[in-house]
């Protein structure tokens, strides 16, 4: 904890000195607290909001194509384009904005990104014409990718050892509980008993934007990673914010805290540039850069594809009405959730490389064995459903560990900007050629091309999963400073005459 050349941020330059500090260790040997739940509820619902807004816009593609929605649009164009787009503007958004993450820190980016994803869904809410609707779909997803970037630093960086694998892999996973919300939503929004053709849809965008400057006011006081501030030159700022805490939880458990494990020696820098986080995710770790490419890969597809997609197969296949292909997608939603939920601790226990491998083999060979069932005209609607939700508990915990993995398993400067690499990569691959080609296959209404697009997310799934039995890291319950050693690590000088 002793600093050989730290001082206030208004004093001396972020960038220059050496520091050492057992902050890390610290935070690590905390117990669950009051402090930890606020982190979990000023970082973890804006997913909640993600998942309502892509909810909602599956749920509503059948209306906003039917005539006086006050919106020129097929329901394909908004399944794949404005699907495709919307994934292409997080992608851009993770890179734009995690570059910024590591730069500025993770508080002031998850305030930014959490605004602009705001604006945005206000300004779908108005859409009077389809390349408007287009236009702030991609805005809206500039805002979400860069909030996967931010979140995910913050989370991993605060949240002790002990429970970083469960409580990442549910923060992530209650984006199913957005969902659920925006699935049942719909219903309600898409009564025209209740709401006008042209204005439901409207309304449901609308709620999302009141909802997310609730989440603005709790997030104010989720506070700036202690990690990243000693890194930056702000070490007297980390010391003090993890003095305070540590009081905190002292004074609510009643007892003084154990000591930490140990300190680590840093040299302050301000920023690292693309080319050292190049050679260092691909050049020191090309093993786990090949991990988290695969990982990202298989889930973007899946997810990407059946979240946009769902509800145009109830329609489709099944004349489900538009108005209540919201009550199917709630169900399937709340299996993605109690998957994360109930597997999340074991991920901490029985360990990363035999859940996350486990968790993508299972839901790709039940996903081939759902194609085939669909295939032969065996489902029904329900039925359908009830087999995505056993598909989907095992996926979602298996997509939400992709995260989890490429947040913990490289240097902490170069966190964010992996993160978001990796997410737009992946995302890119699966996801944007995902909807595209989904709704190509639905739209067909030609049960063979639905069934192949379903065996193509389960092939990607499985290999995924073979690639995470040989390489996935085993970083249960270790130090993150321990998983992948800090660039900025003061080394020790050589010492003359040794051999």
């Amino acid at each position: 904890m002793a600093s050989t050349a730290s001082s206030p941020e208004d004093s001396v330059p972020a960038g220059t000195g050496t520091v050492t500090t057992a902050v890390p260790a610290r935070l690590d040997r905390l117990p669950w607290s009051r402090w930890h739940w606020m982190i979990v509820i000023g970082l973890g619902t804006v997913w909640i909001l993600d998942g309502l807004e892509v909810t909602i816009v599956g749920n509503v593609a059948g209306r906003l194509a039917e005539e006086g929605s006050g919106l020129d649009i097929t329901a394909a164009q908004v399944t794949g384009v404005a699907a495709a787009l919307y994934v292409a503007g997080a992608c851009s958004g993770a890179l734009f904005f995690g570059w910024l993450t590591d730069r500025y820190g993770r508080k002031k980016l998850f305030m930014v990104t959490l605004a602009v994803y705001l604006g945005a869904t206000a300004m779908t809410a108005l859409s009077f014409e389809s390349w408007w609707f287009f236009l702030f779909r991609f805005l809206t997803g500039f805002g979400i990718g860069g909030e996967y970037a931010a979140i995910n630093s913050a989370i991993d960086e605060l949240i002790p050892s002990l429970y970083r694998g469960r409580v990442d892999l549910i923060i992530n996973g209650s984006y199913w509980l957005g969902a659920i919300g925006g699935a049942l939503l719909s219903v309600v929004m898409l009564d025209t008993d209740i709401f006008p053709q042209n204005l439901g849809w409207r309304l449901s965008f609308a709620l999302g934007v009141v909802l997310g400057l609730v989440i603005l006011l709790v997030r104010r006081h989720v506070p700036e990673s202690p990690r990243w501030q000693f890194i930056h030159g702000r070490a007297e700022d980390a010391e003090e914010l993890v003095s305070s805490v540590e009081r905190k939880i002292e004074e609510e458990k009643g007892e003084p805290l154990p000591p930490p494990a140990g300190e680590i020696t840093i040299q302050q820098r301000k920023s690292i540039g693309f080319g050292l986080i190049a050679r260092t995710v691909f050049g020191r770790y090309p093993r786990r850069a090949v991990l988290g490419l695969s990982l990202f890969i298989g889930q973007a597809f899946l997810y990407n594809a059946i979240t946009f997609g769902f509800g145009t197969i109830l329609t489709t296949f099944f004349d489900v009405p538009t108005g209540r292909t919201g009550y199917y997608f709630a169900v399937i939603a709340a299996g993605n959730f109690l998957g994360p939920l109930l597997l999340g601790k074991l991920f901490d226990t029985v360990g990363r490389r035999i859940m996350i491998s486990s968790t993508y083999l299972l839901s790709g060979v039940l996903l081939f064995a759902t194609a085939w069932l669909f295939d032969r005209g065996s489902l029904t609607a329900t039925t359908m459903t009830v087999c995505w939700c056993v598909v989907l508990f095992f996926a979602s915990a298996g997509a939400s560990s992709a995260y989890l993995t490429v947040s913990e398993v490289f240097p902490m400067e170069t966190r964010a900007m992996a993160i978001a690499f990796f997410y737009a990569l992946g995302t890119a691959a699966g996801g944007i050629s995902g909807p595209l080609i989904f709704a190509d296959l639905t739209e067909s209404g030609v049960v063979g091309d639905t069934a192949l697009a379903f065996r193509i997310g389960a092939a990607l799934m499985c290999a995924a999963g073979l690639v995470a039995a040989f390489l996935a890291v085993r970083a249960e319950r270790r130090s993150l400073e321990d998983i992948a050693e800090p660039l900025s690590v003061a080394k020790p000088a050589p010492t003359s005459g040794s051999g």
